[in-house]
């Protein structure tokens, strides 16, 4: 039996959040990795080490705009040199200087052979071809020696790595174009109810609303680093959902409603003929606890909660994660939550975990004093999470409590 089916069949139906996070985490490897320009790596994690390609910097270089001087030719009181050129960043070999000479360098310049170091053009003068030193400083060389930022074949960057612009700049100076990284899961988004019709079309039909949750997830999606190759708006009707999902060439499908077990809940037994191993059925948590998670083959199946409140706190806590696995990284990578402290009375919380809409500001977190799970007015206003264990103490101004980005 393998990893993820000795977990799913020790879950009971409802299991705790850490541990729902587990069997996700467990079921999701890293997709077979591919080589991508940099400029289209951002996000992902490295599928390989990167090494340097050449040395850093490629010469002996000024790290100041200056004269390039021998040690042995200045003195501590003033000194008189013969300027034989200058050179600039990009130039080739700047030759050598000899006894009384010297050479205008500019920043990122090669500096001439048997130059000690570069004077700031700042204690310099400069008449009728001869440069004029007066106290010269004896402290840094402004001199960058080759490879002493990185030397050919060093290793720079490590395997899984999430790539940033920063770790772009290290590996284009490392004189790499491509990086090896997992490609971007893709993703089907199938939103399901017979009272859902897209947005700018409900306003005249009484009984339906607009479907507010699948551009959401699919902005979600994005900033995680997925790519949505399909968004499904379907009724109610088992037969079409299967169809739909038959048809779906994903990595993941994420179905929108249809999670709870009403009559009309169709979502996991649509799954059915496609071999659905369920991992979970339903997590302890509010709000969200309808979400839950299977395989189908390769493909990974998440069911979220119908309620806007409840489906965005369950992609951002389960769908970011498995996104983020795919992709080369691991939970953590995706939830970095961190402590801030509180701005206002948070009360006592329920057997089930909670994880209350908040904002954050440089001042702490405020939670929001409407949590339900269908609510939609205020989630404009909020940017982060706050996570309470079951039958949590009330939390005190200015405590500490774990809070979560809601955006990626």
């Amino acid at each position: 039996m393998g990893k993820l089916s000795e977990i799913t069949a020790a879950c009971a139906a409802s299991i705790d959040f850490d541990s729902a996070l587990a069997v996700l985490a467990s079921g999701a490897r890293p997709l077979d990795p591919v080589a991508v320009p940099l400029s289209d790596a951002g996000g992902r994690h490295l599928a390989a080490p990167i090494h340097a390609l050449l040395d850093s910097p490629r010469h002996a270089c000024a790290a100041m705009d200056g004269y390039a001087v021998r040690d042995c030719d200045l003195s501590r009181g003033a000194a008189t040199f013969r300027s034989i050129g200058i050179r600039y960043a990009g130039s080739h070999d700047a030759g050598e200087i000899g006894p009384g000479e010297t050479m205008r360098v500019m920043t990122g310049a090669p500096v001439p052979r048997a130059a000690d170091r570069v004077v700031m053009i700042e204690y310099c003068r400069q008449s009728e071809g001869d440069v004029r030193i007066d106290n010269p400083p004896f402290g840094k060389p402004h001199i960058r020696r080759r490879g002493s930022d990185f030397a050919l074949g060093q290793l720079l960057i490590p395997e899984g790595t999430k790539v940033t612009p920063a770790v772009a700049i290290s590996a284009a100076a490392a004189d790499h174009h491509e990086l090896l990284v997992s490609p971007r899961p893709r993703i089907q988004l199938l939103a399901t109810g017979d009272e859902i019709v897209a947005p700018g079309s409900a306003a005249g039909g009484a009984s339906v609303i607009p479907d507010s949750l699948s551009a959401a997830i699919e902005l979600l999606c994005h900033s995680a680093g997925a790519t949505v190759v399909s968004r499904v708006r379907l009724p109610d009707d088992p037969d079409m959902i299967a169809r739909a999902m038959e048809s779906a060439s994903a990595d993941i499908i994420v179905v929108l409603g249809g999670a709870s077990r009403g009559d009309r809940d169709h979502g996991r037994a649509a799954f059915a003929p496609l071999g659905l191993e369920i991992a979970f059925a339903d997590v302890a948590m509010k709000p969200g606890k309808p979400v839950w998670y299977g395989k189908a083959g390769a493909r990974h199946i998440l069911g979220l909660p119908g309620n806007p409140t409840a489906a965005l706190t369950t992609a951002r806590l389960f769908l970011s994660p498995l996104i983020t696995c795919l992709l080369g990284g691991d939970v953590a990578d995706a939830l970095p939550w961190q402590l801030l402290p509180a701005l206002g009375h948070i009360e006592a919380n329920g057997p089930r975990e909670a994880f209350l809409c908040a904002a954050t500001s440089f001042r702490g977190v405020e939670v929001s004093d409407r949590q339900e799970a269908s609510g939609q007015a205020r989630l404009a206003e909020t940017n982060a999470l706050v996570r309470r264990p079951a039958n949590a103490p009330p939390v005190l101004p200015g405590m500490p409590v774990p809070t979560l980005p809601l955006c990626c």
